[in-house]
């Protein structure tokens, strides 16, 4: 049973995010997810196009 008091006493020393942070740092993941993507899509793109235009 000292596990479960353990990780009771832990997890009261955690700091949860409030709605607004979690909304706010959420939206940042996918669009930073969404943009690096895009990157590596387009330079995919690219490389396919330049090995197509060399053999």
């Amino acid at each position: 049973m000292s596990f479960v008091k353990e990780t009771q006493e832990e997890l009261a020393k955690v700091v949860w995010p409030s709605r607004q942070q979690l909304i706010g740092e959420s939206a940042a993941v996918m669009l930073m997810v969404t943009l690096v993507a895009t990157i590596i899509y387009l330079v995919d793109n690219f490389f396919a196009w330049a090995a197509g235009k060399v053999f």
